[in-house]
Parts: structure tokens; sequence; C-alpha cells
């Protein structure tokens, strides 16, 4: 079962794996709160007005950077806040904050600040990607934990669904069984988290971008760019529609924008992505010979597998001992929407699966069965999602949406948003409340913006970047050819076009996408059968 994920890269499933320098491979207020934040916060309209100031200041209080697998190479501290702003005289958050400083000895005064996705994603652990594809070339970097997530106080993990999700790799995907587990999993971390006093009420969006308004001021920071990418566009977005001061420019990067994003959405992507990848096939000679009817060969193994769910061992990626895994239709679908096998390799692991060999997907869902437990913050990814993405969708409304974007597929995968199943029954546990009204709003700005997104990604799907950017007047749309989820650490072209962004807001360069196309397609010999 692959993990939730708008912004973790293409993780392999409920475990994160690592590469320096390309993306990895294979989640609300009561009403007087949101009447006190509607009050707070700016319009679009108002924002040449001047900056409000909150009613409790934040602080930045210096200190070590956190112990991780490679060295924070900066300097550290953490901002404390108040967990619901909306509640004064309640307790506190305390959020990491690494500043990497600019490698050019001679940096630009406005540095750049990250938003990392997921929602629940590590943001500190990005560091090395980001060094790695140039963003701290002429800025300082500065990247803060958000809230809830691994190195903020409190933490949100959910150990509980870690361990569930290590089991799920040995059963059926889509099972109401399997619902049934992971709703139990979900209430005990629940359960857990509420006793300790955490209030997931405050654990949203509009939280999180007052988050970084006021570690803007607390650093004293006239201005600075804001980069997000997967969920932290839709964070991006909601930062700039509601504390749009000292905000020079904006890049955004694989689009979740906040007035669509919602279960159905996310079958819209899916199609979109995949049938981008078989389309490049089809436009590559070799490929389109070797591997004619992809979209075919998808919709049998769906339907075979969904039917028929075959059980194998099969050897992490990672390395160690083979696991138990049950591929079902909806294992395997959600295996190509997180792009825990290659997009380069898809055409290939389709057509050995069709022809007897599943190996290519079985160690790609034996991932899964190896999470880092802690890491990823699920408590984040389900307050966020149960407040801000489930409301006001129907199971039916799910389900017509995934036939439009799937006829033929069988129902009990297509009831299951991609990267969240059983979503409905989990959000019924989580019970947090509705904050679609003050969510689920258009950003308009004229802000200087960057759109990035790319032509494979089944998460975000491509065209929801040029929808995002309608109404932001001062925009740059650019597509990637043949990438995935979260363009930047895939892509030099798109590192080179960020860089010019950066340095001029308005006029970047984009003439290196022009000659991109999708890498070749991998080609194994016919089967001997063939």
């Amino acid at each position: 079962m692959a993990e939730q994920d708008f912004g973790t890269g293409c993780p392999a499933p409920r475990g994160r794996t690592r590469h320096r320098g390309r993306a990895r491979s294979g989640a609300a207020l009561v009403t007087a709160g949101l009447a006190f934040l509607a009050v707070l916060a700016p319009t679009p309209s108002a924002a040449g007005g001047g900056e409000p100031r909150p009613l409790v200041p934040a602080r930045f209080v210096p200190g070590p950077c956190p112990t991780t697998p490679e060295p924070v190479p900066g300097r550290c501290g953490y901002l404390e806040v108040p967990e619901n702003r909306a509640r004064r005289g309640g307790r506190s958050v305390r959020l990491t904050v690494a500043i990497v400083p600019a490698a050019s000895g001679r940096p630009a005064a406005d540095p750049v600040v990250f938003m990392t996705g997921g929602p629940g994603a590590d943001a500190i652990s990005d560091i090395p990607f980001l060094i790695d594809s140039g963003v701290n070339r002429d800025r300082d970097l500065i990247v803060m934990a958000q809230r809830g997530t691994l190195h903020s106080r409190p933490n949100l993990a959910c150990p509980e669904v870690d361990r569930f999700y290590a089991e799920a790799v040995g059963l059926r995907y889509d099972a109401p069984s399997t619902g049934r587990r992971l709703v139990q999993a979900t209430r005990a971390c629940r359960d857990r988290l509420t006793a300790s006093g955490v209030d997931l009420s405050a654990y949203n969006t509009t939280e999180n971008a007052a988050d970084f308004a006021d570690l803007r001021r607390a650093l004293g920071i006239e201005r600075w760019n804001v980069y997000g990418y997967s969920y932290g566009t839709d964070l991006a977005l909601t930062y700039l529609r509601r504390h749009p001061w000292g905000v020079r420019s904006v890049a955004i990067d694989s689009v979740v924008p906040p007035q669509v994003v919602s279960l159905p959405w996310t079958w819209d992507s899916a199609r979109e992505g995949i049938n981008t990848i078989f389309a490049a096939c089809a436009a590559q000679p070799r490929c389109a010979h070797r591997y004619p009817y992809l979209r075919r060969t998808l919709t049998e193994q769906v339907r075979r597998l969904e039917a028929r769910p075959l059980t194998v061992m099969a050897a992490p990626p990672t390395g160690g001992a083979p696991v138990r895994v049950v591929l079902d239709g909806g294992a395997l679908v959600n295996l190509l929407v997180a792009n825990a096998v290659p997009a380069v390799d898809v055409p290939a692991a389709l057509d050995e699966l069709a022809h007897g060999d599943p190996e290519r997907f079985a160690r790609a869902r034996a991932a899964g069965a190896t999470p880092v437990v802690g890491e990823f913050a699920h408590g984040l990814t389900q307050s966020v999602a149960c407040a801000e993405w489930v409301p006001g969708y129907s199971r039916a409304d799910l389900l017509r949406a995934g036939r439009r974007a799937f006829p033929g597929w069988p129902d009990s995968v297509l009831a299951q948003a991609p990267q969240l199943p059983f979503e409905h029954d989990v959000c019924r546990v989580w019970n947090v409340p509705d904050r679609t009204a003050v969510q689920r709003v258009t950003t308009t700005s004229a802000v200087p913006a960057l759109v990035l997104s790319g032509t494979f990604d089944a998460k975000t799907g491509a065209r929801w970047g040029a929808y995002a950017a309608r109404t932001l007047s001062r925009s740059t749309t650019v597509r990637i050819p043949g990438v995935g989820h979260w363009v930047v650490p895939q892509s030099p072209c798109a590192q080179r076009v960020l860089a010019s962004f950066l340095t001029r807001p308005t006029g970047p360069d984009t003439r290196c996408v022009a000659g991109l196309a999708p890498k070749p397609f991998t080609i194994t010999p016919p089967p001997k059968s063939a």
C-alpha cells in the first residue's frame, strides 16, 4: 500500500529511499477560530495594506542542528508558535529551522524558504536534494519543519500506522479487511496523540502558513522567495493568499491547487500521468513496436489481479530477506501512481507482468515492508486531508471520478482514491472539523510566480500547474517532459530555470525546455512464446 504523499517525491511504498541528486523513488479550527483567522488574514484585495501583527508573537531560539544522516550544513534553532492561534493561552509548538548558507560568496539579500510536501514529510531531510539542485546557489536557504512533523514538537508520527503499512504489503490493497486494519491503527494513533494533549484540529494549512509568516518576522527578513513542492504548493498558495507581505517571488513544483484538491481529483491526476507515459512510449518507434497496446495491457492486468491476486516472495529494493507480498489490482495501480517503478521501465514491467513475471512490481511493493518507523507524520496527513480534502465529496463521487478516468476497471479498485485508501473511514475516526470553507479558495496574485510540472506526474497531474497559473498574473508555466513528481531534483533544466527565476522573477530563462524529450524506454526481448 503506497503512502499518500503528494510531496515526497516518488516514494517506495511506505518507506523513503534516498538517492542524492534525484527525487525519491519508491496525507480545523472551531467556529470561533475560523472567524478570528478570517479577520486576521488578508484577502487579495487587502494585500496592499499594512501587515497585521499576530496577537501572540512567535520567537526564534538559536540551537543545535538535529542529528541527520547527512549533517545540516548551516545554523539551526527552533521557532516557537501557538499550537492554536484561536485559543489564547494555549500550548506552544516548536518547529526546527535550518538556515543553509548560499554557495556564492556574495549572496543576494533575499533568501529562499522551502515548503515540503506530504503533508507530513520531513523537510529537514530534503536539504541534500535542495543543495544538490542548487537552490542555495546565490541565496541562503531556509528550511523549517512543518508543525507535527519529525523535527517539530509535538511530532504527529503514527508508529501504529507505519507498522500497519509494513504488514499491508502482504494483504490485498483494497480489501475491506485491510481497510478495517488501517482504521484500527489510525484510531490507536489518534487516541494516543489526543491523550497527550495534542489539538489535532490545529494541524492544518492555515496554521501552517501562519507559522511561515511568523518565521519571516522572527528572523527579521524583509523579503524572501518561496519554493514549495506538492503539498508544499498547496501551502505556498495558501501562504501567498493569506500572508502576501514580504514575498518577492513564489515557485511551485508539482502543483496541488487548494481550491480543487479532493479525493476525486486524485483520479484525474492518475489518468493524466499514466496516459502520458503510454503516449510517450507510442511516440518512440522502438517502444511503440515492442509494446503496442499498453492501455489495454494495463486494464487487463488490473482486472486479472483484482480477480486473482498474486502472492509472491520478493526482496525489498534496499536489500534484506524476501518478504511475502500480494499484488492485486489496487496495489498495481498505486505502484504506478507512486512511480515506485521508474517510468522508463513501466512498459517493460507491464509486459513482463502480462507474461507471468511480476518481479519489478513485486520488488516495488516489497519496499513498503521496511519503513522508517516514525519518520513520516501520518497525523499531519490526516489532520489536513480530513479537514480540507475529503469533506464535500461522497464515496459515490469518488467512484464516478474513477470510472471516468479508467472505464472498465473494477469498482473495488476505483472506490479507493490513489494514495489515500479508505480515507472516508479513516476520517470518521480522525474526527477533525471541516475547513473547506476557508481552504478551498483560489489564490489570485501579481507576485511573480514560476509553475513547474512534470508530464509523467501521476500524483499531481501536469495540467494543474497551468490551472493554478491562471490567477497568478505574472506567472511563467513550465512543463518538463518525461519527469514525474517533484521536478527540480530530477531535471537539470528545471534547476536552471529555477535559478534564473530567482535572479529575474519576471523573466526566467526557459530556453532549455525546448530541447527536452522523455528518455528512451527500457526495451526487453520478446518472450519466447510471443
